[in-house]
């Protein structure tokens, strides 16, 4: 299946997972917030360039600013979940997960007056040590997930998963997932497509390796955060590594969301599911 995902994670800038320095959830609401803007300058380039996303709402965000949703509804895109309290999914209890899922869904349903069919986990944070995840997602209500990267990261990553869109059966019905889309460089399977991965690397290789995937008839899915088309955003303290893919690039951002929606055609998680075995 041949086809390019865009896909933001709706979260602000003090939402950065596994790092020392990150505000806990009560603190959140006396924080300077600058979601609302960074996602509105987001739709505004989707609007320019006719280009159809799916947004994973973290569901904190959908709760404050429902406005959002209903913006991103009205101009033809796909609002999923991106759960409630952004916590990485193995350090926390299964009933912790399914309650929080569950919520997150009902919120970003009634903020929108849409169902909501997708999920996706913070830090694509599944991993073996969450043989339940699968369950508790589709119990949860939802069809797909995107929550799968198919190889080793820094928090989360499942090596041996399967690298293409797929089935997973649960004991509560079939759940669709959409794992990230790694490409290869130098015979090594690498994130090109999202994050400080995108925002690092040189255009004309990202372009290249879009190329290459979709010749390998698998989807290219991209994945940004609001706060990375922001220089200008506050920042968390944090080591030299997580601070240079944390913020490396961001001037990058936006032109390079633009080279992709100009060269690229894009759709919706939604519009795909139908192709699924």
């Amino acid at each position: 299946m041949s086809a390019c995902v865009f896909t933001v994670d709706v979260e602000d800038w003090f939402h950065i997972l596994d790092v020392p320095s990150t505000p806990p959830l009560e603190q959140w609401p006396g924080l300077q917030s600058d979601v609302e803007r960074n996602t509105r300058r987001m739709l505004d380039l989707f609007r320019e360039k006719q280009v159809k996303c799916t947004l994973f709402f973290l569901a904190w965000v959908a709760e404050r600013w429902p406005h959002l949703v209903r913006e991103a509804l009205a101009d033809g895109h796909e609002i999923a979940s991106h759960g409630y309290a952004h916590e990485l999914v193995y350090t926390i209890p299964r009933e912790r997960f399914a309650a929080d899922i569950r919520k997150a869904k009902d919120i970003i349903e009634q903020a929108g007056g849409s169902k909501v069919l997708g999920y996706r986990c913070p830090g694509f944070s599944v991993t073996v040590e969450t043989p339940w995840f699968f369950d508790e997602v589709r119990a949860a209500g939802y069809v797909y997930d995107s929550s799968v990267f198919p190889g080793s990261r820094g928090h989360g990553g499942l090596p041996n998963a399967k690298p293409v869109p797929h089935v997973v059966h649960t004991g509560h019905g079939d759940l669709v997932e959409f794992p990230i889309s790694l490409g290869s460089m130098l015979g090594k399977p690498i994130y090109f497509f999202g994050g400080g991965y995108l925002r690092f690397f040189p255009y004309a290789l990202i372009r290249n390796r879009v190329k290459a995937v979709l010749a390998e008839d698998r989807p290219v899915l991209f994945y940004l955060h609001p706060r990375e088309i922001d220089p200008a955003q506050p920042r968390l303290p944090m080591s030299a590594k997580r601070n240079f893919m944390t913020y490396v690039g961001l001037k990058t951002t936006e032109p390079k969301m633009r080279m992709l929606f100009d060269e690229f055609k894009f759709t919706r998680f939604a519009d795909l599911l139908g192709n699924i075995q």
